[in-house]
């Protein structure tokens, strides 16, 4: 389940070539802007933030600077696309955003 915030005065349509990279997630596609994630939604950009917990089973990468995975600033932290998702570290395992 997911936040459902708008993201006001967003004039960027994202797509396939928009520039922005794009993050399968669920039943849609995130992309990667300004420090976060955007998702179309009824004709308007959502800020696409999970609400749920999900623990990423089994994960033995450790992610960080020059892991050679695309760090996405979030929050107080940051996440890394890894798998078609993201991944965030969090009490010695990674979730699943």
């Amino acid at each position: 389940m997911t936040d459902h915030r708008e993201h006001a005065d967003h004039d960027h349509t994202h797509g396939e070539s928009c520039g922005h990279v794009a993050v399968p997630h669920g039943d849609h596609v995130d992309y990667v802007h300004d420090g976060h994630l955007h998702r179309a939604h009824d004709g308007h950009v959502d800020e696409c933030e999970p609400t749920e917990h999900h623990v990423h089973e089994g994960h033995d990468h450790t992610h960080g600077e020059g892991c050679g995975h695309v760090a996405v600033p979030h929050g107080d932290h940051v996440d890394y696309i890894h798998d078609g998702h993201r991944h965030a570290a969090h009490e010695g395992h990674y979730d699943d955003h």
